[in-house]
């Protein structure tokens, strides 16, 4: 059994981090959520619907950004509201809208492999966000990236899931990131993956941007009081790292 007991309430419009150890059930909770398989026991419910199949509900992105390679930025972008049969001159506007606000205008007749890693990484959000998701599930997005693009996105995505109140869930092995993003940080522990913490980040946290939240008073010490519930389960036995 990957997780056990996962009793996981996250509220319209927050923005919860998971992070844990590996093997403590981080993407298994995403794809329960994502309706990608069914549990075991238990029900998943997006406002108060039980949730056993994939939704267009929810918006899936992932660490990889998985364009087409021989669909243009545009093409890619759109490519879930041709899925869905959904395109209107209204949604390929808001492809448009969303492109310029990710700065990346000209670039909708380009192809994947002329855009760097990061430019790509903002496609698949426009892509993602095209067919307006309640909730957004985020699977360590920016953990391929250099630093300094890293850092970057991490304000841009934060910035644009907060302008348009999504609900997002997100899962990385980085700590800082959970905190400069996040409005609360849930600790897993595994094998089999539970709930060991959930920990509120400070309000003027919360209000920062995600570079800035870095340098403000108690992200430090929050950091250090997670990390010790890393190192406490390293010392009970251990997981795989």
């Amino acid at each position: 059994m990957a997780v056990e007991n996962i009793n996981l309430d996250v509220r319209s419009g927050e923005f919860v981090s998971l992070i844990g150890p590996s093997g403590c059930g981080k993407t298994t909770i995403l794809s329960l959520i994502a309706g990608l398989f069914e549990p075991t026991a238990g029900t998943v419910s997006i406002y108060g619907e039980t949730i056993n199949k994939p939704t267009r509900k929810v918006g899936y992105m992932l660490q990889q950004d998985y364009l087409f390679p021989w669909r243009t930025i545009y093409e890619n972008c759109i490519i879930g509201l041709e899925l869905e049969g959904k395109v209107s001159e209204q949604k390929r506007q808001y492809v448009m809208q969303l492109l310029e606000e990710m700065g990346l205008t000209g670039t909708e007749n380009k192809y994947p492999h002329q855009l760097s890693g990061g430019m790509r990484q903002r496609v698949a959000l426009v892509r993602t966000l095209a067919t307006e998701p309640e909730i957004m599930l985020l699977d360590e997005p920016f953990s391929a990236l250099d630093y300094q693009t890293k850092l970057q996105l991490e304000d841009l995505v934060a910035e644009t899931l907060k302008s348009r109140q999504k609900t997002a869930i997100l899962v990385t092995h980085d700590i800082s990131e959970a905190i400069a993003m996040s409005d609360k940080v849930v600790v897993l522990q595994p094998c089999p993956g539970k709930i060991r913490k959930t920990v509120d980040v400070p309000n003027p946290i919360r209000a920062a941007t995600p570079f800035i939240a870095r340098e403000l008073n108690g992200f430090h010490d929050l950091f250090h009081m997670l990390w010790s519930e890393f190192e406490q389960m390293e010392q009970k036995g251990g997981y795989a790292t």
